[in-house]
């Protein structure tokens, strides 16, 4: 049996339009538990504009930067970090493209277009790469030790290795 790639940690938001309805919020994590993802954190948030001008500041000065704001300071959300090889683009893959009506042509058994309203209102994010990763959990999780969670994966690898 060939042995299997490194966990990896991401990021995920379930935003405020999914989260304000428990049944369609309970139907995703069946999904993320269905395609094996292991939430290792998750935290229910509601920010301030302080708190989301300061994650989505690489936006500011784009037409949607208020707007963006505004919808994530209107209810609560999850953050999650969510861990399994490809875990990156496996969360992408899973919620599909940005644009809930294109999702729902391109894509339609993402959750994007399950779920998505509008390209604002598209109840979900996912971290692009490893540094942006790292980078969103720390900002939602300080108190994650990342350093540590690495440590024990290279560990858990040179175990397994070890047993074959």
């Amino acid at each position: 049996m060939p042995p299997r790639p490194p966990a990896q940690l991401t990021l995920a938001l379930l935003k405020p339009d999914l989260t304000a309805n428990s049944i369609k919020t309970a139907k995703v994590f069946a999904h993320i538990q269905k395609n094996e993802f292991n939430i290792v954190a998750q935290k229910k948030l509601l920010w301030s504009k302080r708190d989301a001008e300061a994650f989505y500041g690489e936006h500011r000065g784009k037409f949607f930067f208020e707007r963006l704001c505004g919808y994530m300071t209107s209810g609560h959300f999850h953050a999650l970090i969510l861990e399994k090889p490809n875990a990156i683009q496996d969360w992408r893959a899973l919620i599909g493209p940005t644009h809930p009506p294109r999702a729902r042509i391109n894509a339609p058994s993402t959750l994007r277009s399950l779920y998505g309203l509008t390209d604002t209102r598209n109840s979900f994010h996912g971290s692009d790469a490893v540094d942006t990763a790292k980078n969103e959990i720390g900002f939602f999780f300080p108190e994650f030790e990342l350093d540590r969670w690495e440590e024990e994966q290279k560990h858990r690898s040179c175990v397994s290795d070890t047993k074959e």
